[in-house]
């Protein structure tokens, strides 16, 4: 089997990025207090500014900061969902970008939230990604707002939101891509449509949004599939509870604890990059720096 990947240019808001000659590594700051994996760590503005800057020195390419927890079960999904504020998301959000910049003015900062509101506040103080998991279909002036901005936007598939997810049947591997595949192209669709340029999109499955255990690893399997839609695919695999279900035969029957799966994290890893994705979100930058490193000699020996 020949390995590819799409290489094109990612039209952010002040800059473009070349994507596919080698992965980008996105380094996370959950700014929460119950995010999955490190909810609470970060909360205090100045431990997140911290944070991210400790994570451009591993070697992230960007950050990614979110100030509301999508876990699965999380209350969220729109307008009238019982999740975090604008407001309040702003509140924990903003001082981070302020600070980051304040250090770093260099540094390229992606804002994960499903608001617009949040997204202006965010781009106007110079984030230049939006990271929206739910495609520009929870809040109806994503679109425009983004477009206005002229920043990047990373379209995510989500199936439901996350208090719906447990309730859903396992899809046929080929229902199950279709599904991711035209979900996709909606949101492209979505996009374009209020005018945010084509170039300025990256494509995120969403591993674990809505996917069921094995259902992840039918989606890696077959992410190449993908790049049919013409644009390059960000994977975000870190620390999701598909790994740790995976591996719950080496803890006892449980399901391996957020903090033992690292190694299994980079592994999914390296297997998203050899099946073409472009930009890699994760929690441990180092090991995911180095590792991405082989996986793109393989890339480039293919």
């Amino acid at each position: 089997m020949s390995l590819t990947r799409t290489i094109a240019p990612w039209k952010l808001r002040s800059r473009t990025l070349e994507l596919g000659r080698r992965t980008l590594v996105m380094g996370v700051v959950n700014i929460t207090p119950d995010s999955f994996s490190d909810g609470g760590n970060f909360l205090d503005p100045e431990a997140a500014v911290r944070r991210g800057l400790e994570l451009m020195e591993q070697g992230a390419d960007l950050l990614d900061l979110g100030a509301e927890s999508t876990r699965p079960g999380s209350m969220v999904g729109g307008r009238d969902a019982a999740g975090v504020s604008a407001p309040e998301e702003q509140a924990r959000l903003l001082p981070v970008i302020e600070g980051i910049l304040k250090a770093e003015p260099e540094v390229v900062i992606s804002v994960d939230t499903y608001k617009a509101e949040t997204a202006k506040a965010a781009v106007d103080l110079g984030a230049e990604i939006i990271n929206d998991i739910s495609g520009f279909s929870w809040d109806a002036d994503m679109a425009r707002i983004c477009a206005e901005a002229s920043c990047g936007v990373v379209l995510m598939h989500t199936r439901g939101r996350p208090d719906e997810w447990r309730g859903q049947q396992e899809l046929p591997a080929n229902v199950l891509m279709e599904s991711v595949s035209s979900g996709l192209a909606e949101a492209v669709q979505r996009a374009t449509h209020a005018g945010v340029a084509l170039e300025s999109t990256v494509l995120d499955p969403g591993y674990g949004f809505g996917k069921k255990f094995d259902e992840n690893y039918v989606l890696l399997a077959q992410q190449g599939e993908l790049l049919k839609l013409g644009r390059p695919l960000l994977a975000g695999l870190s620390r999701k509870s598909f790994l740790g279900h995976t591996l719950s035969d080496l803890f006892g029957g449980h399901q391996a604890p957020v903090e033992a799966r690292e190694i299994a994290s980079i592994a999914a890893m390296v297997a998203a990059i050899l099946h073409g994705a472009s930009i890699v979100r994760v929690h441990h930058v180092r090991p995911a720096v180095e590792a991405a490193r082989i996986a793109d000699a393989v890339l480039s020996a293919s």
